[in-house]
């Protein structure tokens, strides 16, 4: 059983094998270059998608193909490279000119998953018993598509990150002339307020003590790309320590949620050799 759909991994794999850079199989400096060969990067990166579905530890999902020094050694390589950020761009940029990000309408809300390994951005979570939690601040377009994030500690409140998680819209590009946050009730305050007025955007808040139902505001949109993003066990309870690493991991689920969203909406209007046989 594969970890994805064949129809979603190619086109993921075609796109990251460009911007990997050009390396020989056999170390250029050996001097009788014949030792092992370097392990070809599709196998990492099947591996990385394993690590990312399953949450289970680098030496379960090791075997004689790839050990697991050799997977975060390509892993940290190609962090450094920015390769997962530039895959997630690329990404954004194909749905924008083929479907088109709704970036009128945006979401930003809080969410709290468990970091039992601790680590950079790992905090005492305060619905967990004190225990190590991981929050992200996420922000998504009208669709529910992911825009960016800034992550912290689970003892941080969802309103001091919302500057932050705005910041991430200038690495859009263009954006509409008018901008409506939709925010839950832990964002009403007047600090908040005057934040979007500085900022030229419209807020969109609930008000505490009303309770309405979720469905009818736009708020919607970013608790279920929450859900799934949790669908990949690896950020629902992250072990990794780092913040790059952590941040690595997101950008690769939120581009197969892009591109998963891309071929289902694409999947009615457009045509091409290898389109699933079905609406995804």
């Amino acid at each position: 059983m594969p970890v994805l759909p064949s129809w979603l991994t190619e086109p993921l794999w075609d796109q990251f094998s460009v911007l990997l850079p050009q390396r020989p199989l056999y170390h250029p400096d050996h001097p009788l270059r014949c030792h092992r060969p370097r392990i070809s990067d599709r196998i990492v990166f099947d591996k990385l998608l394993q690590l990312l579905r399953f949450g289970c530890p680098y030496e379960a999902i090791a075997d004689t193909a790839c050990s697991a020094s050799a997977i975060r050694s390509r892993r940290d390589e190609w962090i450094r490279l920015g390769i997962f950020s530039q895959l997630k761009q690329i990404a954004l940029d194909s749905y924008d000119r083929i479907v088109g990000l709704m970036l009128d309408q945006v979401a930003i809300d809080g969410s709290l998953t468990k970091a039992p390994g601790g680590g950079e951005v790992a905090g005492r979570s305060p619905v967990d018993r004190g225990k190590q939690g991981l929050k992200r601040s996420g922000m998504t377009d009208g669709y529910g598509l992911p825009l960016g994030r800034v992550l912290a500690g689970a003892n941080c409140h969802d309103s001091p990150l919302l500057a932050p998680t705005l910041d991430r819209l200038a690495e859009l590009g263009p954006l509409p002339d008018d901008i409506t946050v939709n925010l839950d009730a832990g964002y009403d305050s007047n600090k908040t307020r005057a934040l979007l007025d500085e900022r030229g955007l419209h807020g969109r808040i609930a008000h505490k003590g009303e309770k309405a139902p979720i469905k009818a505001s736009r708020r919607w949109h970013v608790e279920r790309t929450h859900a799934w993003q949790n669908a990949f066990h690896r950020l629902s309870r992250c072990y990794e320590r780092r913040a790059v690493v952590i941040d690595a991991f997101f950008d690769l689920a939120d581009t197969i949620i892009i591109v998963r969203s891309l071929i289902r909406r694409s999947w009615t209007t457009h045509r091409w050799d290898n389109r699933p046989g079905r609406r995804p």
